[in-house]
């Protein structure tokens, strides 16, 4: 129960191509998102990658401290994870790992579907720390979806929508 009295979802489902999984303690496959150094740059604000220890690190305090799932897409009658979501009290995290699947309009499905999701277990806003200057994708994509800039962070802004 990574949300205090929240049973998260085993699946939530977006549309027929894409849905999300809860995350079961199963990562390996997501190592090589984040060997590719634009992406660890545009979420963490560095260029090392990954090691195995780091990718455990980082999805067991996902898990533990909110709804955490993959999203998943279907190609050739199976749901493939192309990236993964979580969803804090006080803070949100998105990525498309895949780099095939940037720009498709697929991080606006999962963020308004996860919008939906804070509204079903009674959050009244949804928190965003920082999200980096440079991130311009992540930020017009918050903005598209009626998150509010909040303050200048050190490294970008952080924001929040109202439920």
């Amino acid at each position: 129960m990574a949300i205090e009295g929240v049973e998260q979802a085993a699946i939530l489902e977006i549309d027929n191509q894409i849905r999300l999984r809860r995350y079961d303690g199963y990562h390996d496959f997501a190592l090589i998102w984040h060997q590719d150094l634009e992406l660890v740059w545009l979420v963490d604000g560095d260029k090392e990658p990954y090691s195995h220890d780091l990718l455990n690190r980082m999805y067991d305090y996902l898990s533990k401290n909110g709804e955490c799932y993959f999203i998943e897409i279907l190609e050739n009658g199976q749901f493939l994870p192309i990236g993964d979501v979580t969803l804090f009290r006080d803070d949100f995290a998105i990525a498309i790992g895949d780099r095939r699947y940037w720009k498709k309009g697929i991080g606006t499905k999962v963020l308004q579907r996860m919008i939906e999701r804070a509204r079903e277990v009674g959050l009244e806003e949804i928190l965003v720390e920082e999200i980096y200057d440079w991130n311009t994708g992540s930020r017009k994509l918050f903005e598209k979806c009626g998150f509010e800039v909040v303050e200048k962070t050190k490294k970008g802004w952080s924001y929040k929508k109202n439920l």
